[in-house]
């Protein structure tokens, strides 16, 4: 059974290959129970999950992930993860993948593969909301998709935007720190929110005609980064039904009868599948909102796994 390091799997999900491996994974589908939640510590917010996937007479894996909000504050990943991978055949083990790299991976590669039906075409300034573990590679991730040009970065610590558009600039990209959200939000082609905000940080009444926001930060109900304008503005789309259950950005407006379940367009499967019409025209607002699936876990892995099995080269 091989063990795969987080460097180890960067190296093996580059986003020109891991975002068409989504692509068909999601397409193709598995049999993807609920995930399972243990609280752990209920002050603390600190959470397990447990997140089975598998496609019978291929592969089958389950992610184990230990979330933990406060150890942002004392610069530790919020996140801690594993992934063990099996022959879905034969049950034996096959290898246990980095799970922080290979959801932080995963994570900005739906969002960019939903944006390759959701955004402009012609879509070329992307704002990125929040500049940790997986905020910092959605501008990488999206460029695989889209002609972007110039790339601004939002954090609530300022330092943080600074370092990634340093980064960013580094690899030749026209990056710039955007201090006022609200100023910044207008002039986006593209938005992508990465936090752990627990009250909206988006307000919809900014948002341009044609603009596309891509949420991926909030995962429990009490969670939130858009606003109410921002959903009845926008055409909902959703990577799968568990989001309607799980994020604030959701649950929130449904319980206060702002939106209905139907005002969901269509999800990411359904999209990929080509079940269900993206972007309409050039003046549609689009909303995606993830929540993160172990159906895009097992694509990833089995991405993976191949690299493993049949290194290139």
């Amino acid at each position: 059974m091989y063990t795969v390091s987080a460097e180890e799997t960067a190296a093996a999900l580059p986003f020109g290959a891991l975002i068409p491996a989504l692509r068909e994974g999601l397409a193709r589908g598995a049999t993807t129970p609920p995930r399972h939640h243990h609280q752990i510590d209920k002050a603390a917010g600190s959470t397990l999950l447990l997140m089975p996937s598998w496609r019978s007479g291929d592969l089958l894996g389950v992610k184990l992930v230990n979330v933990f909000p406060e150890n942002s504050a004392s610069g530790r990943p919020a996140l801690s993860s594993a992934y063990v991978l099996a022959s879905a055949s034969t049950g034996e083990h096959l290898g246990v993948i980095d799970g922080n790299e290979l959801t932080r991976r995963r994570t900005v590669a739906t969002a960019a593969l939903a944006s390759s039906y959701l955004a402009r075409p012609d879509s070329r300034v992307h704002l990125v909301v929040g500049a940790g573990h997986i905020g910092s590679l959605a501008a990488e991730a999206h460029a695989a998709v889209l002609g972007i040009r110039t790339v601004f970065v939002h954090d609530q610590r300022r330092e943080a935007a600074a370092a990634l558009v340093t980064r960013l600039q580094e690899s030749g990209v026209d990056a710039h720190v955007a201090d006022d959200l609200d100023t910044a939000i207008p002039r986006a082609d593209v938005i992508s929110c990465a936090t752990l905000a627990t009250s909206p940080i988006i307000r919809g009444e900014l948002l341009t005609p044609g603009t596309h926001l891509d949420l991926v930060g909030s995962f429990r109900r009490d969670m939130r980064e858009a606003d109410d304008i921002c959903l009845t503005r926008g055409s909902l789309y959703i990577d799968s039904e568990i989001a309607l259950d799980e994020s604030g950005d959701l649950t929130q407006p449904l319980a206060d009868g702002i939106i209905t379940r139907d005002a969901v367009a269509a999800t990411l499967p359904q999209l990929c599948r080509r079940e269900a019409l993206g972007r309409r025209d050039d003046r549609q607002i689009t909303v995606f909102k993830a929540v993160g699936t172990a159906l895009a876990d097992l694509a990833a892995a089995a991405l993976v796994h191949r690299s493993r099995v049949q290194p290139v080269g």
